[in-house]
């Protein structure tokens, strides 16, 4: 049975907020008068003005409870039914345009409980609308619905004084089972999902981050729901218990419940036709299009949903675009593409920089004894048409899949790779440092692509778009170990022996005898969880390209130190003795050192980071510092894989090293050219087209490339500043 309550008429508008939950000597409207500000003045309505609103066909439980500024006209409000203390700013006689869409400035025909209007406000056909604080030259037009209770907790994970803690709303992300579980909060970063979901054993930590949200927000009742300036709220059904920054713009929306949507002048953000969201919280710059349901969620800034798409119990983040598809229980990093339909990402941790392409299953294949099964995917993952993957899977940076039904556990420690399952031979094919060998052109433009989107106004994490960066440069020493092991195996063939017999045979034919290793067949293993084989295809081949693209990028960065600091190579001495490697983490797309990251934890259970804001300028500081690390662990790296110390560091070495690099980046130039070059010469490509000036008119000709055009053109001052610098520094 529906509970429908019959009450006094005379109370409607009035006791928001049940006296009993009343701070002693407030009354019902202290808090509304706190969002108000102390700036607004108003007046009562003159006699006059009394009549001239009950001429218009307007009604009011009490007139002494209408509250106006003193450029107020009463002409300009019609059709209208008041209840509870009503506040109004100036009504002139204008119209507002948007869209054009051209109404009236005022009041019309709309019943409107205990709110606040700011300056020449549009409020035309809402049927009902009660406990809002609506801001200045708002466009309000044909909303069935739109209230706040006094229980609004818009969007965030909290509970308010009265209520029990089964209301609370969690993110299950990461995991169907809850297990990994996060309360979400207006101004969640990524980072701070990461470390929420991962560190589950470690219940102090867990107990902090929910004081931290609980600190962040209050628990008293009676806060109004609030509109910013100049945002337009048309054609929508349902809006309850939602603020709204500036500039927003809502249209055609079925139902918006619980929700903090972020907005500004500067990243407005925009809810479109069909649109149905519950209990979430949508950053600044958001656009959420054509029938989406969002269900429990965080949107960072400047992420998009539309076509349909559905993102239940996940977070998104920043720059990040799903469309058509369905997404549960996941954290996404900032750059995630996802465009076409039958394509999920269930129970996942995705690093960002990732794009999933049309048909890929990827999870809630319920094939376990539990909904416990997670997949995780380091930065720039790409599975293929029709992939479809099985939970538990892990995969280094840069992975790519190739269509197939991957019917076993995976994991992946090689970056760079492409995954291949090869029926024919019954086996999974690994290729390590496919990207280099063939799609420079994707993986260099995507790099470039990202940081060119990335559209945050507040950038308080510094998010990492280059392929050779701390996490994915340790993937790859991490995996020159692992060939040079099954090099050994293979060369040693079923003979048994420990890891470090087999490695050092397998470096010294990777190092002095490649043409030998690309004769043997190569497998790895502890790959997947079946009975096949596992092989890895060119070794011999992309052992070298690993090796030489980390001394690439420790040349690169030091070259950026270099001309940061005006240094010479006296002063390199520094910093090449306090060169250092180390594991790092990916947190939220942002890479800290793992030492660095414990001792944040460290510092927020022991009571020195006390609360999220202080945790974000954690942030901000180590994306200061962030360059000089980088670099560190790049010099480190070259090191390393050379073979060397800081002591070995000579001018003729540094002169080596300096010219090999140009030779790297001559020959990356040459490979995002050809592998480009490609699509045009492929006649299966060029089928479609009658002639090549068909093909021009329509794709562009390769020649005006702007992307290929930058690289060679970096290509050409790279090349000129190392002369420069060996010829000035006499090397």
């Amino acid at each position: 049975m529906n509970n429908i309550q019959k009450k006094p008429l005379a109370e409607l508008g009035y006791n928001f907020t049940d006296a009993a939950l009343l701070q002693k000597g407030k009354d019902e409207y202290y808090l509304r008068n706190q969002q108000l500000g102390k700036n607004v003045v108003h007046r009562k309505l003159t006699a006059y003005e009394i009549e001239a609103l009950v001429r218009n066909d307007n009604t009011s439980d009490d007139w002494n409870n209408i509250f106006v500024a003193d450029q107020f006209d009463p002409q300009l409000v019609k059709h209208c039914h008041f209840f509870g203390m009503i506040r109004i700013g100036k009504l002139e006689p204008y119209y507002l345009e948007f869209h054009n869409l051209r109404l009236p400035v005022g009041l019309y025909n709309s019943t409107i409980c205990s709110c606040d209007f700011g300056d020449n406000v549009v409020v035309h056909n809402v049927n009902f609308l009660s406990h809002y604080i609506i801001g200045n030259e708002v466009i309000l037009f044909n909303v069935n619905e739109m209230a706040t209770t006094d229980y609004a907790k818009f969007g965030n994970g909290i509970v308010k004084e009265g209520e029990s803690e089964q209301v609370r709303i969690w993110l299950e992300l990461c995991n169907e089972n809850g297990g990994r579980g996060v309360l979400p909060f207006d101004g969640m970063l990524p980072g701070d999902a990461y470390l929420w979901t991962r560190t589950r054993e470690d219940q102090a930590l867990m107990n902090k981050f929910k004081a931290f949200t609980e600190k962040k927000f209050d628990a008293k009742r009676g806060y109004y729901g609030m509109v910013g300036d100049r945002c337009v709220v048309k054609n929508c059904k349902i809006i309850k218990d939602v603020t709204i920054g500036t500039d927003a713009y809502l249209k055609g929306a079925n139902k918006l419940k619980n929700l903090t949507i972020n907005s500004s002048a500067e990243a407005a953000s925009q809810i479109g036709e069909g649109c149905e969201l519950v209990n979430g919280i949508v950053g600044y710059g958001c656009k959420i299009f054509y029938g989406v349901k969002a269900v429990r969620f965080v949107m960072a800034s400047h992420s998009q949903l539309k076509y349909g798409a559905r993102l239940i119990n996940s977070y998104l983040g920043s720059n990040a675009t799903i469309s058509c598809c369905e997404v549960l229980n996941s954290l996404i990093f900032p750059s995630h593409e996802q465009h076409h339909n039958n394509s999920f990402l269930i129970a996942a941790l995705i690093m960002g920089q990732s794009n999933m392409a049309a048909g890929a299953t990827i999870g809630s294949n319920h094939n376990s004894r539990g909904a416990d099964g997670e997949i995780i995917t380091g930065r720039g993952f790409w599975p293929g048409l029709s992939v479809t993957l099985k939970h538990n899977s892990k995969f280094a940076s840069f992975n790519i899949i190739s269509k197939g039904n991957y019917m076993s556990e995976l994991h992946v420690p090689f970056p760079f790779s492409l995954v291949v399952t090869d029926e024919h031979e019954n086996q999974l094919n690994i290729m390590p440092g496919y990207w280099f060998m063939h799609n420079m052109y994707a993986l260099a433009r995507n790099s470039w692509k990202y940081i060119d989107r990335d559209k945050r106004t507040d950038k308080v994490q510094h998010i990492e778009y280059d392929y050779l960066a701390p996490d994915s440069v340790e993937e790859m020493i991490a995996s020159l170990r692992l060939m040079e092991i099954a090099v050994g195996k293979a060369w040693y063939h079923k003979e048994k022996q420990t890891d470090e017999y087999f490695q050092k045979k397998g470096k010294e034919l990777l190092t002095t005898n490649p043409d030998e290793v690309a004769l043997l067949n190569v497998y790895a293993e502890k790959i997947e969880n079946s009975k096949r084989r596992v092989k890895l295809l060119k070794v011999h081949k992309s052992y070298r390209l690993f090796k030489e693209m980390i001394v690439y990028y420790g040349i690169k960065n030091l070259l950026w130190y270099i001309q940061t600091e005006q240094a010479t190579f006296q002063s390199l001495d520094t910093v090449i003795n306090t060169a250092q490697r180390g594991p790092w983490i990916n947190v939220g797309g942002q890479l800290i050192k793992e030492d660095v990251l414990n001792v944040i934890k460290a510092n927020i259970k022991a009571g020195h980071i006390d609360s999220w804001d202080q945790l974000h300028d954690q942030y901000r500081e180590l994306g200061k510092h962030y360059a000089y690390d980088k670099l560190q662990h790049a010099l480190a790296s070259m090191l390393w894989v050379e073979g060397l110390t800081a002591k070995d560091v000579t001018a003729s070495l540094l002169k080596r090293l300096l010219e090999q690099s140009v030779l790297t980046m001559e020959w990356l130039t040459t490979s995002i050219y050809q592998s480009r070059e490609k699509d045009y010469n492929n006649p299966y490509r060029k089928m479609t087209y009658e002639n090549e000036a068909e093909m021009d008119a329509v794709v562009g000709k390769l020649s005006d490339n702007s992307f290929i055009k930058q690289t060679q053109s970096e290509f050409i001052s790279y090349k000129n500043e190392v002369a420069e610098l060996i010829a000035s520094w006499k090397l």
